[in-house]
């Protein structure tokens, strides 16, 4: 099995959904490096917080889909949910030992080494602090300046633009955005990141007017590809697509 090719006569930046989990487990360092290996511009994942204040990469707020394990991510210690082997994505045995939850800095560390473009969805409410330690993390390992965040929570983004103002960010916008959401972008001088079935040329087309880049997620067809590569969307992320 191998990522599906497309081609388009502008291409959008393509951006491997929680690694290239369209053939590893999700948000694993083999899904990383996976995407690392191929012609993606970023690599997505999603960062929690665990109980003794480290970080962690997972996309549920729990392990049970990845693991035979249930554990609260937020409830648990960095020990306990790094102790965690993940299941094969296409098996249900425990038959991978490499596979594990990283931590935020194997995560950077992989985006640096094959220099893709992080991009870390900031998931659930952090604190104020929360979002400067993150960055200063990133920071310390070289690689603010190729980070780009994401977030369905508002204040994380507003929090981040305190102390990092030109930062790229994206406000991650599902099927029940705020009615405001260009207001919004234009206050924190944010880009837009959305479900691209609430797509529109029309929307893409007043985003750029606005100069805000349209991000969208999670496109996995071909045709859906080329159809907003048409309308001009400047990323795709996708699970499969290359």
């Amino acid at each position: 099995m191998n990522t599906i090719k497309i081609s388009a006569e502008k291409k959008p930046l393509m951006i491997a959904h929680r690694g290239c989990s369209g053939l590893e487990r999700e948000n694993t360092n083999a899904a990383f490096v996976a995407a690392g290996n191929r012609s993606y511009w970023g690599i997505e994942t999603d960062v929690h917080k665990t109980l003794d204040g480290k970080y962690i990469i997972i996309h549920d707020d729990t392990t049970a889909r990845v693991s035979v394990d249930n554990l609260t991510v937020e409830q648990s210690t960095f020990d306990t949910l790094r102790r965690l082997t993940l299941l094969n994505k296409y098996t249900d045995r425990k038959d991978r030992a490499d596979l594990g939850l990283p931590s935020l800095e194997e995560y950077i560390s992989i985006c640096k080494y094959y220099e893709k473009e992080a991009v870390l969805e900031l998931k659930n409410a952090f604190e104020e602090q929360d979002i400067y330690e993150i960055c200063d993390i990133i920071a310390g390992l070289g690689y603010l300046e190729h980070t780009t965040f994401i977030s369905f929570c508002y204040d994380n983004l507003v929090y981040l633009r305190r102390k990092h103002p030109t930062q790229s960010a994206q406000y991650l916008i599902g099927g029940k955005g705020p009615m405001n959401w260009m207001e919004k972008l234009k206050e924190q001088n944010l880009d837009l990141d959305v479900y691209y079935k609430m797509l529109t040329k029309d929307i893409v087309d007043e985003c750029h007017k606005n100069g805000i880049k349209v991000n969208c997620w999670t496109v996995d067809t071909a045709e859906s590809a080329a159809e907003l590569a048409a309308w001009g969307v400047d990323m795709i992320t996708t699970n499969i697509l290359e």
